[in-house]
């Protein structure tokens, strides 16, 4: 967001990268194996991957009826360290990592657009979840999480500047290239890519909740237990546990309460002038114009 502090580079399809993830991207192409069992979940960063970060092991991790909050890997671990990342964690700490040791199903997170995945990742068996949300608050959500990390002399990145760089160059954009990558994949091979809608999980996040463990094959068998995950993983919750409130990442940089801040649907009505809104409605219908997506409307 403040590309006067940061260098970016433009590499395959005109996606722009920092040179650290860059680098991570190229070992990761040479050197990752995807099994057919992986989970990764690939978004755009500020559309609702902490929480889906959470749930995720949540779904995958045995029924268990009565779990003490001790034995709970979320009462304990950051949702990040539970699903770890590709580029900004894995391939940055070493070229070529010996991932052996990862009990199966292995959860991974990326940012990475589609084209930049290893080929094993698309030819394998594996799975991807995809999360989606509505440009305006994937922006001001952008630029909150980015201005925890100036300090009180620096003041706020200046939302004007801001915006004119959100569509085309930061880290991983231009965004509606790299949605559309996405998109079009899951129509050609929609038991490879869940797409999810942050706005629609908001509103109603049981049936959401519910298809995302189908597509995971773990389905719920009660639906207490579809309350219990949801709960455990509510952004409310894990605002309030001490491994969420402390300490940073040490991949980042950023303080781990940064993760978590309103999860608001609709909170760009409350930084975003009459004009920017309306102009990046423009640019959203002008870039998804005939491919079926839209970000108005509910995928189903």
């Amino acid at each position: 967001m403040d590309l006067h502090a940061i260098d970016l580079y433009q590499w395959e399809g005109g996606f722009w990268y920092t040179l650290p993830r860059l680098q991570a991207t190229i070992a990761m192409q040479n050197h990752f194996k995807a099994h057919d069992d992986d989970v990764i979940l690939a978004s755009s960063m500020r559309t609702g991957t902490t929480w889906i970060n959470a749930l995720i092991p949540c779904i995958m991790a045995p029924r268990v009826p009565s779990l003490e909050k001790e034995q709970e890997p979320l009462f304990t671990n950051h949702p990040n360290a539970l699903t770890p990342s590709l580029e900004i964690q894995i391939y940055t700490e070493s070229p070529t990592p010996n991932l052996s040791e990862i009990p199966s199903p292995r959860l991974f997170r990326t940012h990475l657009p589609y084209q930049a995945l290893p080929e094993s990742v698309k030819k394998s068996d594996c799975r991807i979840i995809y999360m989606r949300r509505n440009p305006k608050d994937t922006f001001v959500s952008m630029w909150h999480f980015k201005n925890t990390a100036r300090s009180d002399e620096e003041g706020s990145f200046p939302i004007e500047e801001a915006f004119e760089s959100f569509c085309d160059v930061h880290p991983f954009g231009p965004m509606f290239d790299y949605v559309l990558e996405y998109w079009k994949v899951s129509l050609e091979k929609p038991g490879k890519i869940l797409f999810l809608n942050y706005e629609e999980m908001k509103h109603d996040p049981k049936r959401q909740l519910k298809r995302l463990a189908e597509f995971l094959g773990r389905p719920f068998d009660k639906e207490e237990d579809v309350d219990k995950v949801l709960w455990r993983c509510s952004l409310e919750r894990l605002k309030g546990l001490d491994v969420n409130r402390e300490g940073v990442d040490p991949w980042s940089g950023m303080a781990h309460s940064a993760y978590f801040r309103r999860g608001a649907v609709g909170d760009w009505q409350n930084h975003l002038t009459v004009e920017m809104a309306a102009r990046l409605d423009e640019v959203t219908c002008m870039k998804l114009e005939g491919s079926g997506l839209n970000f108005q409307k509910p995928i189903n």
